[in-house]
């Protein structure tokens, strides 16, 4: 039923991003969220989403092939989810009361975006710089230290990546490398990897529950993602890694700022208010015609969306 709705254009998305998660590992959320907003008008918490469960997905794959490559640390990944899933949870409980379809949900994951989509972009642009600068600091660091810095780390990922579906593979990797030099770094980006894939995929289900994901997107992303996750990574890979990061990050820049500019006109009361109405509508018009989320996944929503 899913296969027979596939809309070409998300398909070409989810392709294009797939090829630069192959290219660079990273890309997936920083790219794809905004572009579900920007370009194809899907609301923000539709797309964040899902966009987690597209990221679950594609990672659960990427975690595969590190497993048997053996470039998987599973004592990073147990400290990691030690705070990233009861964050995950808190937060999907704050998006639950603040409820998805309202315009301070919208607000909170629209300023979350805007602030992981720059510190995304500097943890690109920095990232060596950054790893030689505190790496050095917390060498004296004894494992104990270094693994309650972890889970605090796996909190604040937690958190950020419910808010924004942003900032597990960037993010992440700088934070580890930071914290375990002498851990290889094709061992740190499987760690990361296969640490996201429990993450998005609880916060995806707490999005898909509260009727926030749209199954018929994902399946027309998934299906482009997965040969441009090959191609990227067997053809792209010849750009030099730091032309990739570069131009990322100045992409990642520009969208951030656009979503920061959006902020303040968002929470002005004139707009709030219609915003409020304009999301209700759409509301009652999902309630009859029954939009395709993991409560209802038979049905289609693609027309009609409200960008808040």
């Amino acid at each position: 039923m899913l296969l027979g709705s596939i809309d070409p254009y998300y398909t070409i998305a989810g392709f294009l991003v797939g090829a630069l998660i192959g290219a660079t590992g990273v890309g997936g959320g920083s790219l794809l969220t905004p572009l579900l907003i920007v370009l194809f008008g899907v609301s923000p918490a539709t797309a964040v989403g899902t966009d987690l469960l597209f990221a679950a997905a594609t990672k659960m794959v990427g975690s595969i092939v590190h497993g048997f490559n053996h470039t998987i640390e599973w004592r990073i990944i147990a400290r990691l989810a030690t705070g990233s899933i009861p964050a995950t949870a808190l937060a999907l409980a704050v998006l639950s009361w603040l409820d998805l379809r309202s315009g301070g949900a919208s607000h909170l994951i629209t300023a979350a975006l805007s602030i992981v989509l720059l510190l995304t972009a500097g943890a690109l642009i920095s990232r060596d710089k950054i790893s030689a600068l505190y790496a050095h600091r917390l060498s004296g660091l004894d494992d104990r230290s270094i693994a309650g810095l972890t889970i605090v780390m796996g909190a604040l990922l937690g958190i950020l990546v419910t808010f924004s579906s942003v900032g597990a593979g960037a993010i992440g990797v700088t934070a580890l490398v930071i914290l375990y030099p002498s851990v290889p770094v094709a061992r740190i980006v499987g760690s990361d990897i296969a640490h996201a894939v429990p993450l998005t995929l609880m916060a995806g289900l707490g999005y898909g529950v509260m009727g926030a994901v749209d199954l018929y997107t994902l399946a027309s992303l998934l299906v482009g993602s997965f040969p441009g996750i090959f191609i990227g990574s067997s053809i792209l890979a010849r750009v030099p890694d730091v032309a990739l990061r570069y131009l990322l990050a100045a992409v990642l820049i520009v969208v951030g700022g656009k979503f920061a500019l959006d902020i303040p006109a968002g929470l002005r009361p004139d707009v709030a208010t219609s915003c409020g109405g304009a999301l209700k509508g759409q509301y009652d018009r999902n309630v009859v015609h029954d939009a395709p989320s993991l409560e209802n996944p038979r049905t289609s929503n693609h027309a009609g969306r409200v960008n808040c």
